[in-house]
């Protein structure tokens, strides 16, 4: 189970935000190269659709794997209260050979993705992870190295925490603060809620860029 929001910045400001974040984490950023891949299960026999995604961390000296499956989120009215959306979420650490398995179950690819960017791992009342990342769709199979941005000019940003049945309410809590932070320049909300860029983005990004000139430790 994981709390997660997301929200979208222009590229021009990415820079303020790292310092900001900088700032606010005291810890050194992650660089972010993710190659994900997304597959599709069709119904068969009276199952239900599955989707998993497949992610390649191409920072790596030796790509690492791992497989995630993403489900639905949590109902009732607590759930609907919270500004974080609160969904079930496995990982797990997978081998190279890992697509040619889903394949032989009959999986199918879906589409593919590359997200270039850095990110921000830090405990803050809960073990947050912060991802900024330009999103890139491939123009043939599997070939990172020709990717395009999806969306010139804007890049992701989303905010996730690890959750359980017993303290999801706390941990969403403590997402909700932390995005407090990040007001001035981006609005984070649940996935699939857009509300577009910030219009005091400009004015933050520039105040933040003259402080960190001036020197000025946050």
């Amino acid at each position: 189970m994981e709390c997660v929001v997301q929200g979208i910045i222009e590229t021009q400001h990415v820079e303020a935000l790292e310092i900001l974040l900088q700032g606010i984490c005291g810890v050194p950023r992650e660089r972010l190269r993710l190659h994900e891949i997304c597959l599709k299960s069709g119904p068969s026999l009276g199952a239900v659709a599955s989707e998993v995604r497949i992610l390649c961390d191409l920072e790596q000296a030796e790509p690492t794997w791992t497989v995630k499956h993403i489900g639905g989120a949590i109902r009732g009215a607590g759930a609907e209260q919270l500004s974080v959306l609160v969904r079930t979420m496995v990982e797990s650490k997978v081998s190279k050979n890992v697509l040619r398995l889903f394949y032989a179950l009959g999986y199918k690819l879906d589409h593919e993705l590359l997200r270039v960017g850095f990110a921000f791992r830090f405990h803050r009342g809960a073990h947050i992870t912060v991802t900024v990342s330009s999103v890139n769709k491939m123009l043939k199979l599997h070939s990172t190295d020709e990717a395009v941005p999806v969306t010139p000019g804007i890049q992701l940003v989303e905010v996730t925490a690890p959750a359980t049945s017993d303290n999801y309410s706390e941990v969403a809590g403590a997402v909700s603060t932390f995005c407090e932070y990040l007001a001035p320049l981006l609005h984070l909300s649940k996935p699939g809620i857009s509300t577009g860029v910030v219009p005091t983005a400009a004015a933050a990004a520039a105040s933040l860029l003259s402080a960190d000139g001036a020197g000025t430790t946050m």
